[in-house]
């Protein structure tokens, strides 16, 4: 219905909607959910990371990915910016961030906020998709959507055994960049989810690394 292919639904476990609309409203928003169990991330970054310097490097990605596009015959793409600068909060171990995305000559910018939440054997993966006119709301339902996420006793974070679990070979920063990136700071791979009316791109080598989602109006 949002004009997505079929197997962009292949790793999305299910979606959340707001109560008062429905997904084919012109003004509806979603949050995609998934659920990646690649091992136990460890935190001891999360202090560390310049995120700064960590957007300056995920921009140049963004420019090699656009051009690609480009020659595709697909719309530019350019990664604005921070909407809101990524956040760890080490009690709940919840991270989230939120991207301003500009495609081709959309008159209203993406709103790509993401929320990330670690558990002993993987990660809780949650993406709003929305436009940029619509951040305001979003970040009215921020808390409510960070407090339905946990995991059940014995999957918690800070169940993590190091004896027997397996250790994620990437921390809190690959988590906001995409977990492989080269020196350009270009994705091994990334996917675009449309709004309405859009296709799926996949670009580079490699497995499924990270997701832009994008809102289009009719």
């Amino acid at each position: 219905m949002w004009g997505n292919p079929p197997d962009t639904a292949e790793a999305v476990l299910g979606m959340l909607f707001p109560s008062n609309a429905a997904p084919f409203d012109e003004d509806a928003w979603g949050v995609t959910i998934e659920y990646e169990e690649e091992g136990y991330v460890s935190d001891e970054d999360a202090d560390t990371i310049d995120y700064d310097a960590l957007l300056s490097q995920m921009k140049e990605g963004t420019s090699e990915y656009s051009r690609q596009r480009v020659e595709e015959g697909y719309e530019s793409m350019e990664l604005v910016g921070w909407a809101s600068k990524p956040f760890y909060d080490k009690e709940s171990h919840k991270l989230h961030w939120a991207k301003e995305i500009k495609f081709g000559g959309q008159d209203v910018n993406t709103l790509n906020y993401n929320i990330r939440v670690l558990g002993r054997k993987g990660v809780l993966i949650l993406n709003f998709i929305a436009g940029m006119d619509q951040k305001q709301i979003i970040d009215s339902q921020l808390d409510t959507v960070l407090a339905l996420a946990e995991f059940n006793k014995g999957y918690c974070y800070k169940d993590f055994d190091p004896g027997i679990d397996q250790m994620a070979a990437y921390g809190i920063g690959a988590l906001v960049a995409g977990k492989v990136i080269t020196k350009t700071g270009f994705l091994a791979a990334a996917l675009v989810f449309l709004k309405k009316f859009g296709v799926l791109i996949v670009v580079g080598a490699g497995a499924m690394l990270g997701r832009l989602f994008k809102r289009r109006k009719t």
